[in-house]
């Protein structure tokens, strides 16, 4: 069965804004409304390095897709997907093995019908329209069923998926439900906002960030580096296990150099963390 797009779109509320959508017009996507650039711009005011925050960890998860796919991962179950606009894990995946197998999930209806009409084509890669954070609709899924096989190791990928999760959902045994669910040999990536190591001045712009998401009842929740690293139980992290992003198995230049490229010298390098974890 041919999975279907949402069919609730054309009563999405399109004058509130979306952190999705946000999120693809930081990364210079197309996928937003209005509303979205609205608020994002007034979020820029206050957190000018908010772009670089998105960059960031975009540019983490196309270095954790490498190393995972580099270890022979060939399926990934991406949870909290939002749109799949720049820099993509199937088309960093396949771009190496066609075969490559991608599940995303999320559940607000713009997004995934932007999804469904990006991956139409793509027999190996899909979206399931669903809640994370109740995670037997996700794994049982027809579509999450016909693409992953949970007798063979899977990445399962959370960038920045936990930092809208509250703490009353919570979001260790949301992980764990979701890891206890892959084989031996499998990997868990994890990405979220911290503010352990922000300065003065970029918590305070922080702080503004986070109220103006409220206002548009967008609830952000950063963590501390314990709390993050508890996310990680029952697996061994890689090397260099939990670290500030831009810090996580960085590019080189050709004769070895790191290769920082210029938004990873933006505060927002300070901002978040984020590891690999190994099911033994």
């Amino acid at each position: 069965m041919s999975p279907k797009p949402p069919t609730n779109v054309r009563d999405v509320d399109l004058e509130k804004p979306n952190a999705a959508r946000m999120y693809d017009y930081y990364l210079g996507g197309s996928h937003n409304f209005e509303s979205d650039r609205e608020l994002a711009a007034q979020v820029e005011q206050v957190a000018p390095f908010v772009k670089d925050i998105a960059r960031i960890n975009r540019a983490w998860l196309r270095r954790v897709v490498d190393h995972l796919m580099a270890q022979g991962i060939r399926q990934f179950l991406d949870l909290g997907s939002g749109i799949p606009t720049a820099g993509n894990v199937h088309e960093q995946a396949q771009r190496q093995d066609p075969a490559t197998r991608v599940v995303y999930v999320d559940y607000e209806a713009v997004a995934v019908h932007h999804s469904f009409e990006l991956l139409k084509d793509n027999e190996n890669a899909t979206v399931v329209w669903a809640d994370v954070r109740n995670p037997r609709t996700v794994l049982e899924h027809e579509e999450t069923r016909r693409l992953i096989d949970f007798t063979q190791p899977v990445g399962l990928l959370c960038a920045g998926l936990l930092l809208f999760i509250g703490d009353e959902y919570g979001p260790e045994g949301l992980v764990a439900a979701y890891r206890d669910a892959c084989p031996a040999g499998s990997y868990i990536a994890i990405s979220t906002m911290s503010q352990d190591e922000a300065d003065p001045e970029t918590r305070e712009r922080l702080a503004g960030l986070l109220k103006l998401y409220e206002m548009a009842d967008e609830r952000i929740y950063p963590r501390d580096k314990e709390t993050i690293a508890s996310w990680f139980a029952g697996t061994d992290l890689v090397d260099p296990g939990l670290v500030l992003l831009h810090q996580w198995r960085p590019d080189r230049a050709a004769d070895g150099s790191l290769a920082w490229p210029r938004h990873e010298e933006s505060p927002a390098r300070l901002l978040g963390y984020g590891a690999v974890g190994r099911r033994a």
